[in-house]
């Protein structure tokens, strides 16, 4: 399709998002997943090696519940058992393409393959985000700085082309630099680069904004001049993070002004952030009878996002996510690893509704109606892989986050950590939780402060989970010194090494 044709396509496309409904992207995404799975099912040849190995007709498969009863696919059933040009469409590498690759993290890496299809795809909600930034109506030079990597990792090189893209259709004034994960020229860049612009979008791991955030302010800039947005992805955070860095870098409206996205190397961004579901998850958390509703019983909150099922089709089959796309490496019902559930808006507003709240008159109220889309959501939850156990409990990071960005820490930590389980020399099983200093900063002023709130955390928590609102004892939990402390200075490369995503939780 030529670019001019590309170009129109992304216009619709944002108009649609815009103003249809949610029973019209319940049909699409139906219809859309069904025809991946049919062009896959003849012209992928492993697909089709694949469906004949579970005896799947795939000329039966004419409904959505009929492609529910198809087996799901995942890394080691299917991308590793067969040749990489076999997973492709017909069965070629013979053709433009971008490789990247997974972190390896869980396993050895895996490359995938990606032509520019994604990166238009990703540039429709970066319009979008754009957008919803120039809310004077006048469309101001904007500064994109790209913190992510910029090597054979997605995130800096998918997030630059769909930039360009987006700017590039729109003739939007948009100015891209690309540091990298390289806070020195970040920070440089703050200050001798953003003064210029209107705004500044700064995208990165979320850990990582945070911290350029908080040296910038340490080094004199002013950070709350340049009018900061923030884009995000690669790992959750509550709204007391996202709170935190509005205030930090004074971020005009969290609603409008954050995007975080729940994306993969796989197959890129696949769900977003948006105002609806900002708001939505904000909402939720101040009133518990809603956050019940949504969320059930998660051990912790959710990131909640919205898809384009014109793009990607999700499902929660037993609260695992199943994602069905297209790209270069078509994925049908492909596991990405992570626990969740997927909703339509008109059951958002039910869930809410059943906790006596209005949900279009909140938004109404709060400002945000013209913000609003109709896209369906998908929660995801913290996966199990994330956390330790100990002492019969599971500990996840999010039960201490938080803690580090109280007015009384704030100052003296970054907020990142390390966990791990550990056994005395009489074997009595204890917490290890490595804690890493700001620059320049001692712990002895606020260590003992810090210990009992990580401690009273962790106690009040657990003892929430096993007993209910109304806690109760827990002798798996009493103790002296069941949570043991070392604070390292910034950037240790023993726990904090620079550059790379923070390991909260150490395996042993």
């Amino acid at each position: 399709m030529s670019h001019r044709n590309l170009d129109a396509e992304a216009r619709k496309m944002i108009r649609l998002i815009r103003t249809a409904g949610a029973a019209f992207w319940k049909r699409s995404g139906e219809r859309r997943a069904l025809a991946v799975f049919r062009d896959a099912s003849r012209r992928v040849p492993a697909y089709r090696d694949f469906l004949k190995k579970h005896r799947i007709n795939a000329d039966k498969i004419k409904s959505r519940a009929d492609l529910e009863s198809v087996p799901s696919t995942d890394k080691q059933n299917y991308l590793r058992q067969y040749p990489l040009e076999k997973l492709c469409w017909d069965g070629t590498l013979k053709r433009p393409l971008v490789f990247t690759a997974t972190s390896g993290s869980t396993g050895e890496p895996f490359y995938f393959p990606r032509s520019e299809s994604l990166e238009w795809e990703y540039s429709t909600l970066l319009q979008l985000f754009l957008e919803n930034g120039w809310r004077d109506g006048r469309r101001g030079p904007t500064l994109v700085i790209i913190g992510f990597g910029m090597g054979v990792w997605i995130g800096g090189l998918l997030t630059y082309r769909a930039f360009e893209m987006a700017a590039a259709r729109m003739a939007y004034p948009v100015s891209i630099v690309t540091p990298g994960i390289n806070k020195p020229e970040i920070l440089n860049v703050l200050r001798r680069l953003a003064p210029h612009f209107s705004q500044t979008i700064l995208v990165g791991y979320p850990p990582f904004v945070k911290d350029v955030i908080d040296e910038a302010q340490a080094s004199g800039i002013a950070v709350r001049k340049l009018r900061v947005r923030i884009l995000s992805a690669a790992e959750a955070y509550s709204e007391v993070f996202r709170d935190y860095l509005a205030e930090q870098a004074g971020v005009a409206d969290p609603r409008l002004d954050f995007l975080n996205i729940y994306g993969t190397a796989d197959i890129g961004a696949m769900a977003w952030e948006t105002p609806t579901s900002i708001f939505a998850r904000r909402e939720a958390v101040r009133h518990r009878p809603a956050l019940r509703a949504l969320f059930g019983d998660a051990r912790m909150l959710p990131t909640l996002a919205q898809y384009n099922p014109q793009f990607m089709h999700f499902e929660s089959p037993g609260g695992t996510i199943l994602v069905t796309g297209n790209s270069v490496l078509p994925l049908i019902r492909y596991s990405p690893g992570d626990n969740g559930r997927v909703f339509s808006m008109d059951e958002l507003r039910k869930m809410f509704s059943s906790a006596g709240i209005d949900f279009d008159r909140s938004a109404h109220r709060a400002g945000l109606k013209k913000y609003f889309y109709e896209l369906p959501f998908v929660a995801v939850y913290e996966r199990n892989d994330f956390a330790i156990k100990f002492r019969l409990r599971d500990l996840y990071p999010e039960m201490f986050r938080d803690v580090f960005f109280q007015p009384r820490f704030r100052g003296w930590f970054t907020g990142k950590f390390e966990m791990a389980t550990r056994f005395d020399q009489t074997q009595n099983q204890y917490l290890e939780m490595n804690v890493e200093l700001k620059k320049g900063r001692s712990v002895r002023a606020v260590r003992r402060t810090l210990v009992e709130e990580l401690h009273g955390r962790m106690l009040r928590t657990i003892r929430e989970r096993t007993n209910g609102p109304g806690g109760g004892s827990d002798t798996f939990l009493d103790g002296d010194r069941i949570i043991r402390f070392t604070f390292w200075p910034a950037e240790d490369p023993r726990h904090f090494r620079p550059g790379v995503k923070q390991k909260w939780v150490e395996r042993q």
